[in-house]
């Protein structure tokens, strides 16, 4: 079913047809636009995840919202309406590491993302290879994952490292932090697009929710 409001066409159908929910972008929407959308999640008896929305805004969303159950989560810069999916065992775990502390607004949207799916997470912080040991000395937990995502800037090698180490599926996320010739994430896009490592994934920059769901199409194969 795709649900039409004036400005919006949600597709309600993808939770049976895909195993996940639409997500809304937030960032260049209006906050009268997210409040009109989250009205039809609401209609249709729906969870929601929007994405991209500052502190401004969402403080806005809910002001004027009008029923309760919509929540800001200020580390993943998302708003969530209703519950999230009944968690499911089977699935195993995700763990979403990040080369750096300022990596975490993407590392915590990812992570976000998959808790809304029922997918059990962990978010392991600042395990970037400028001091390898950090990353080494995380490997035996790191292996007890199903599927892990790796989120980094600046030339971006710590998912290229990750997959060296470890046998299961690893995701990268380049993310726009860095100096100068990072150009805004797009140095680490190149380096994980080029990496030597064999079977490394990657999203777009900053595109936690992308590796999330990338993630989670993995696990319900498995």
């Amino acid at each position: 079913m795709t649900f039409q409001n004036r400005e919006a066409r949600i597709d309600f159908d993808r939770r049976s047809r895909l195993g996940m929910i639409e997500a809304v972008w937030g960032e260049h929407k209006t906050s009268d636009q997210i409040v009109e959308i989250l009205h039809s999640f609401k209609a249709q008896k729906e969870g929601a995840l929007v994405t991209r929305v500052d502190q401004q805004k969402a403080d806005l969303v809910i002001s004027r919202i009008g029923f309760t159950g919509v929540e800001y989560h200020a580390r993943s810069r998302c708003l969530t309406f209703g519950s999230p999916f009944k968690a499911n065992p089977s699935f195993g775990e995700v763990i979403v590491l990040s080369g750096g502390t300022s990596d975490l607004p993407v590392a915590a949207e990812a992570e976000l993302a998959l808790r809304w799916h029922g997918i059990k997470t962990e978010l392991l912080l600042d395990v970037g290879v400028a001091y390898l040991h950090r990353l080494l000395s995380q490997l035996e937990r790191l292996k007890l994952a199903k599927v892990l995502i790796a989120c980094a800037g600046m030339e971006g090698s710590l998912p290229t490292v990750l997959t060296g180490l470890v046998p299961q599926p690893v995701i990268g996320v380049p993310t726009s932090v860095g100096y100068g010739v990072s150009f805004g994430g797009n140095s680490a896009l190149s380096g994980m697009l080029a990496s030597c490592s064999p079977g490394l994934l990657v999203v777009n920059i900053d595109n936690g929710y992308g590796a999330a769901m990338a993630a989670l199409r993995i696990i319900q194969l498995g």
